[in-house]
């Protein structure tokens, strides 16, 4: 079984659903976690962590976390040497993300209400790896700024999927991976 497989294994979808959905955790589809919020499609989450191509002890960034299933497998994807920060502008996904993944017993994983106005973390970048579950409407420098060297980001931008990658020159490459729908990027 390769990482992803083995992260979607151990980390399973209905954990974090609301309990009102959790009979529908093998729908693949987006199922709503409240607030006008989603959990994204697992075949979504999956194309999107294999283009992030999270390695063991890296510092992730999981921008929209929502029910905290993302976080969480990106926490097993990094192991116990890596960190992952979620980040999450409902304060209400915030504390049951947080609850969800607490129960994960992955303690280098965490979620905190974002910060208005300010995209991910600069405070603590640079980072490894980045996650963005929402759709933005044009590629968010600011997120692109806190790529470490040789680092990843993988957004939807305008319905397409983007891989941003940062050379360890510094220079940027993007390339585009299919069409997908998200819930909207807030900043």
């Amino acid at each position: 079984m390769d990482r992803v497989s083995a992260a979607f294994a151990a980390m399973p979808r209905e954990l974090f659903l609301p309990s009102e959905v959790r009979t529908r955790a093998s729908y693949d589809g987006p199922l709503q976690i409240g607030h006008g919020q989603t959990n994204s499609q697992p075949r979504t989450v999956e194309d999107m962590l294999r283009l992030l191509d999270v390695r063991p002890g890296q510092r992730v960034l999981d921008v929209g976390s929502g029910s905290g299933w993302t976080t969480a497998l990106l926490a097993h994807l990094t192991g116990v040497t890596g960190r992952v920060r979620g980040v999450e502008r409902v304060p209400e996904l915030v504390t049951t993300g947080s609850a969800a993944l607490e129960r994960t017993g992955q303690p280098w994983a965490t979620i905190e209400a974002a910060t208005d106005g300010m995209l991910g973390l600069p405070r603590d970048a640079p980072f490894d790896r980045i996650l963005v579950s929402a759709g933005a409407a044009k590629l968010p420098e600011t997120l692109v700024n806190q790529l470490d060297s040789q680092g990843v980001l993988v957004i939807p931008v305008d319905n397409v999927m983007l891989r941003v990658t940062r050379s360890a020159s510094g220079d940027i490459a993007r390339s585009e991976h299919g069409r997908y729908s998200f819930v909207p990027l807030i900043d």
